[in-house]
């Protein structure tokens, strides 16, 4: 196990050695790739999403119709968003050398795929899923959810 964990820790410091030890400016992942309208809202600043824009807690990505985001984030979890959607970026920690992991996303509307990470294959407890209607836990490597206006009956 304790092999397992290193080499884990090791490929992630390879994946993204310009982040140095624990994202010390706040970067917890970037924009892999996007297509049409896609943003990043942080605090009151809207930003349009390019690749490799920096991501922090509490920013919230969208989508518009048109439009499509993957980001990867420090633990190389991979997560893409499909047309209309927002997703908020509430808590992730990563610090496995203190044994510190966790990740909290909500997806309040539109289509979410999720590849996991470390986080997800050492820790997979920590890592949360919000939807409008149900909180997702993590038991296995990847998923696809979709929010939206709950039915009227």
């Amino acid at each position: 196990m304790r092999q397992t964990l290193f080499a884990a820790i090791v490929l992630a410091a390879v994946s993204f050695p310009t982040w140095g030890h624990a994202g010390t400016d706040g970067t917890i992942g970037v924009v892999r790739n996007f297509a049409g309208s896609a943003t990043i809202t942080r605090g009151d600043n809207v930003l349009p999403a390019t690749a490799g824009t920096r991501l922090h807690v509490g920013d919230t990505l969208g989508t518009g119709p048109d439009g499509s985001l993957g980001v990867i984030l420090r633990d190389n979890s991979s997560l893409s968003l499909g047309p209309s959607s927002s997703l908020v970026l509430r808590d992730f920690v990563f610090s496995p050398d203190e044994g510190k992991l966790g990740m909290w996303v909500r997806l309040s509307k539109g289509t979410m795929a999720y590849l996991s990470g470390l986080i997800g294959k050492l820790a997979p407890e920590k890592a949360r899923f919000d939807t409008p209607l149900a909180t997702i836990g993590i038991r296995g490597t990847h998923f696809v959810v979709k929010a939206g206006d709950p039915v009227s009956q």
